[in-house]
């Protein structure tokens, strides 16, 4: 079974950067979807950015320009490089695998999570 193991969250003060690393027990070069999701207490899971395996890259609205997410497939691990952090990117960042296509934004279409990873920002 796959399994998706996050870290690199941490405290930070608005306008600064945090690495996330998600290591994955498969070769990457083979899932045609890997993600970034985040979620508040209260609030829906939802995707900040997405990996497709042909080397496209897509991103929510509010991280455009401040996230890159990107994959080593030589070390089986995705990463989200995080500039410019504003408080409201506070929350935990959960690193997801589909085998399905095409990529989609929907946490429904992920059938692997990780644990999560908790990341907040300070004002």
């Amino acid at each position: 079974q796959v399994q998706l193991v996050e870290s690199g969250g941490g405290s930070v003060q608005a306008g600064g950067s945090l690495r996330l690393s998600c290591t994955v027990s498969h070769r990457t070069y083979s899932i045609p979807c890997l993600a970034w999701f985040r979620q508040a207490p209260g609030k829906e899971r939802e995707g900040a950015a997405i990996s497709d395996s042909d080397g496209g890259a897509n991103y929510e609205e509010s991280v455009k320009g401040r996230f890159t997410i990107s994959r080593d497939n030589a070390k089986n691990a995705l990463y989200l490089q995080m500039n410019s952090l504003r408080p409201e990117d506070t929350d935990m960042y959960y690193c997801a695998a589909s085998w399905a296509r095409p990529c989609r934004w929907s946490p429904a279409w992920y059938n692997v999570w990780g644990q999560g990873t908790q990341v907040t920002v300070s004002s």
